[in-house]
């Protein structure tokens, strides 16, 4: 089993978070952000990865810290989880619809980060959530986990559907890249030897 535990503490947030990458998409979310609770409940959904996430955040500034830092504590899970990440398929691409939302994201677990970000929602909020920190989760764990990720709005209008549906594709090419491929016969998917 690929799994991992990370604690991470500092002044703003205290974070404990387990993930198996092979689970069946079981979840409990504790971040004190209700519609980031929401967005990482999909996520395990649908990447069939089981999370759990306990977040005490400085909640009462506002959610940016909680968001950013368990960005940091899931790239971090993923990266432990994944080891040497010998006989990953190592890259996953999802077009997925959200209603009228239409969301295309691929990934490449290539051990270098970067984040093509091209969201576009109108609004800045959904309910109280700052519509920004989704781009600032992202960075943070494109950063810890040492991965390229690419999300890219093609269609949409309502901003739920579109954060959703981009959530949902980033999980389902995140479990397609992660997943085993029998052919490596355990081989690291790279002319380097490593990732």
């Amino acid at each position: 089993m690929r799994t991992s535990y990370i604690e991470r503490k500092t002044k703003e947030t205290d974070i404990k978070l387990q993930l198996n990458l092979d689970g069946k998409g079981e979840s409990e979310i504790n971040s004190g952000c209700g519609f980031l609770d929401h967005m990482l409940t999909l996520f395990a959904k649908h990447g069939r990865f089981d999370l759990k996430v306990d977040c005490i955040g400085d909640v009462e500034v506002d959610y940016h810290h909680t968001v950013e830092d368990i960005g940091i504590a899931l790239g971090q899970a993923f990266k432990q989880a994944l080891g040497n990440k010998a006989g990953i398929t190592r890259y996953g691409d999802t077009i997925l619809p959200m209603d009228e939302a239409l969301i295309l994201s691929a990934v490449d677990i290539s051990g270098r980060s970067f984040l093509g970000y091209g969201l576009s929602p109108r609004a800045k909020r959904v309910g109280n959530f700052d519509v920004e920190l989704v781009e600032e989760f992202l960075i943070a764990f494109t950063v810890n986990a040492g991965l390229n990720l690419h999300v890219t709005q093609l269609a949409g209008k309502n901003v739920h559907h579109i954060l959703e549906g981009a959530f949902k594709s980033i999980a389902r090419s995140l479990r397609k890249a992660v997943a085993i491929d029998d052919a490596l016969c355990g081989e690291v998917p790279s002319t380097k030897g490593v990732l």
